[in-house]
């Protein structure tokens, strides 16, 4: 499957950015393109300058909104950035034309985060102009839930993310929602976890993307997976979770011929696999809510057997009960054995709702606080009517 990738915002930005190294890998290793463009789309000319894989062009870092931001960006506030995007959004439209490899995309996906004022208010004036120019390619957003201490300290991050979720739902083909607080490292530098973070978001998209790619014959597996397949199961509200087991680098001549022992470890380490990816979800759900799953299973071709792939499908089948899957497999990695999952259109999602719910008191409290200050500046103005003027 091959992707349009926009990112909007600081966030947006490096997770795009992580996406375009996530292309040059497979391009190296692989000789598979599975990134037809990487944007990045910013009200900040700064956080333009700190990306390091997305072309330095103007057409792939695009500075919005120069002449009412001055390049300094729109500090949280949404409605401003959803004004930037709807007065600027051609610029984009005319950057992505300028992929030389645009219609061979299979989809759009846009990136940002959902407490920022630049991606949370551009994302779903863009998500929408792209539909309407282009009706034929699914359009997919990828919205990056805040960490916890950003809900308790700034008020307005509950408010943007409740306002970017509703309008995104409203326009996007599937929502994957991703929460920072799943990905945090406490040992780390507050820079080497922002970054580790954004490589662990990226990592469960590579091999579902090379899959259907692949051209080499002993790649392909039995039944592949491809664009399609991802097609029919994004939908909705969306979470994505990898999992992996390492596996022997070498076997012995005369461990050619495998006892019953090492068959059970196979499929043990395939469904341990399959538990870490389930237990790392982008996002925590109840897989029960699910209404389409797809799950992956990457293994050099020789671990890979009918026993596994039924018990991964069981696996999955008794947790997400109504949910139609899909299933592939993909001979292609070296020393490990790795699955990655979706589960999309979940019927609900708490943390959504909690946002929603959060965001309505918020609105009454501001509306409240106004009328305070307006009563106060009124008594300052009264008090100083006796007094002169040199104005």
């Amino acid at each position: 499957m091959k992707l349009v990738v926009i990112g909007f915002g600081q966030c947006g930005g490096r997770i795009a950015d992580e996406f375009a190294r996530l292309n040059r890998r497979a391009r190296s290793y692989r000789g598979i393109e599975i990134v037809t463009g990487a944007f990045a789309v910013n009200t900040d000319a700064a956080d333009l300058s700190g990306l390091t894989t997305i072309r330095s062009d103007y057409q792939h870092r695009i500075l919005i909104g120069g002449r009412k931001t001055s390049g300094h960006g729109v500090g949280k506030i949404n409605e401003l950035g959803a004004e930037i995007a709807n007065e600027d959004g051609d610029k984009i439209i005319d950057a992505i034309r300028s992929a030389r490899r645009f219609f061979e995309s299979d989809a759009f996906l846009l990136i940002a985060s959902s407490a920022g004022g630049t991606g949370s208010g551009g994302i779903p004036i863009i998500t929408q102009l792209i539909k309407e120019r282009y009706m034929d390619k699914p359009v997919y957003n990828l919205i990056v839930l805040p960490f916890e201490h950003e809900e308790t300290t700034e008020e307005r991050t509950i408010y943007n993310s409740a306002v970017c979720l509703k309008s995104v739902n409203a326009v996007a083909d599937a929502i994957i929602l991703v929460d920072n607080q799943r990905y945090v490292r406490k040992d780390f530098s507050l820079r080497n976890n922002l970054a580790k973070i954004n490589a662990l978001m990226v990592e469960p998209f590579y091999n579902l993307l090379c899959a259907g790619e692949e051209k080499k014959p002993k790649h392909i597996g039995a039944r592949m997976l491809d664009a399609g397949d991802i097609i029919q199961t994004l939908v909705g509200w969306t979470v994505i979770g990898y999992g992996k087991s390492p596996l022997p680098l070498i076997t012995l001549p005369f461990e050619r011929k495998r006892n019953f022992r090492q068959k059970s470890t196979e499929t043990h380490k395939g469904i341990q696999a399959m538990d870490e990816a389930i237990s790392e979800l982008s996002l925590r759900c109840n897989p029960k809510d699910a209404g389409r799953a797809l799950y992956l299973l990457s293994a050099p071709a020789k671990e890979m057997n009918m026993d596994l792939i039924k018990e991964l499908g069981d696996y999955l089948r008794d947790i997400a009960p109504e949910a139609t899957i899909r299933n592939g497999d993909y001979p292609r990695e070296r020393g490990v054995l790795d699955v990655a999952v979706i589960l999309s259109e979940l019927n609900t999602v708490d943390k959504v709702k909690d946002y929603y719910n959060k965001s309505a008191g918020f609105i009454s409290e501001v509306k409240q606080r106004q009328e305070e200050i307006k009563g106060k500046l009124k008594e300052i103005e009264d008090a100083s009517q006796d007094i002169p003027s040199l104005l």
